[in-house]
Parts: structure tokens; sequence; C-alpha cells
């Protein structure tokens, strides 16, 4: 039985309005299928380590603020042996560049003579701030003791490593503390030595190579 015009029209026109919808809706379809595509077959991003380094230019002998340092991510096989979580107010024992990572030997402490077996590294007061200026980290020196009272002065240690010189303190001299600290990496049985050395003679360093 045929319907009448009056209703088929409207039928025709509802059927074209489908067809056109239906490319479009398509063409959508295909986009987010080819975009999921991509998307799945891409690579994940690369896994990374957050890691402290400095925010600037750090000085030896400075004492880490919480604005010296900043945390940068790494891939896995850039992260440094022996990296510092949080070396706020720990001092330096050398110079560190802006975006290098914090670790272990960068800081005073055990770990400066971690590959020195039976050296330690001992914090030493020289008298004569002008001699401490002279030194170097990664210097060697003798570290000579000189009787107050006149008597013969006596080799202390010999081959001593100079690890750290950290900055004079602003109240040294009003404690009546003379002189610089400097760390230096003695052999572990010299330690009584030098430390005695230190409260009864006048101490100096000479360059042994």
């Amino acid at each position: 039985m045929r319907l009448p015009s009056r209703l088929t029209r409207p039928a025709r026109a509802v059927r074209r309005s489908v067809l056109r919808r239906r490319r479009p809706l398509a063409a959508v379809c295909a986009l987010v299928a080819v975009v999921s595509g991509v998307q799945a077959a891409a690579p994940a991003p690369p896994a990374t380590v957050a890691v402290t380094v400095a925010a600037r230019d750090l000085a030896a002998g400075a004492v880490v603020a919480a604005g010296d340092v900043t945390t940068a991510r790494l891939p896995p096989d850039a992260v440094p042996d022996g990296r510092v979580r949080d070396p706020v107010g720990r001092t330096l024992a050398g110079a560190v560049r802006r975006g290098t990572p914090v670790t272990d030997t960068a800081l005073v402490g055990a770990a400066l003579v971690a590959e020195q077996p039976g050296t330690v590294a001992l914090p030493v007061r020289l008298p004569d701030s002008a001699m401490v200026a002279l030194l170097h980290l990664g210097d060697r020196v003798d570290l000579v003791a000189a009787d107050p009272q006149g008597g013969p002065a006596s080799t202390v240690v010999r081959d001593a490593l100079v690890l750290a010189i950290p900055p004079p303190t602003a109240g040294a001299a009003a404690d009546g503390l003379p002189g610089r600290l400097v760390v230096l990496g003695v052999p572990e049985t010299q330690v009584d030595a030098v430390s005695s050395a230190s409260l009864t003679h006048f101490l100096t360093v000479a360059w042994s190579r």
C-alpha cells in the first residue's frame, strides 16, 4: 500500500537530515579513533628522579641555606651516587656550580675521606689566618708544631690533605679564637697527636707536594 504524499515527504526530509549528519559524525569518530591510536602507540614519558641541585653558584665553605638549593628532575642514569636530599645547614667543602647536584662529597664530613681507608676528616685551627688564605682544596701539607716556649719544632703529621676551608665566623675573634679552621684528612692513628698539638703548640703547615 502506498503512503500518501503528505506523509512520505516528511519521512524523506528526516532521512535526508539523518544522512547529512551521519557523514560529519563518522568523520569525528574516525578522527577520535586515529588520535586514540596515536596516543596508544606513543611511548610513555621517561622516568625521572627528583634531585637536590644548587640554585645558584655557591662558594666553598658556605653554609647551605634554603634558598641556595632547588629540585630538578633527572633521568635515573644521570643521578649521581651520594646525592643529599636536604643539605640545608651543612658546610660546602668546595665550590658548587648552579644546577649541579649536591652530593655527600661536596659537603664537609666523613664522605670526603670515604675512599681513603684509615683517614679521617679532622678540623684543625691554624693561628695564622693569612697562611690559611694561601691554602687550596686538595693541597698536601705537613702539619708542623712550634713550641711557644722556644723548643724545637716537630712535624705532627705528613702529607695531610686539605679537604675544606670553612669561612671565618664573625664571633670567633670575640671568643678569643685566633686564626682559621681547616679540615684536614689525616691518618686515624695521628688524630690524638694533632689534637694535642693544637692545644699546646703553634701550628703551621708546609706544602709537601
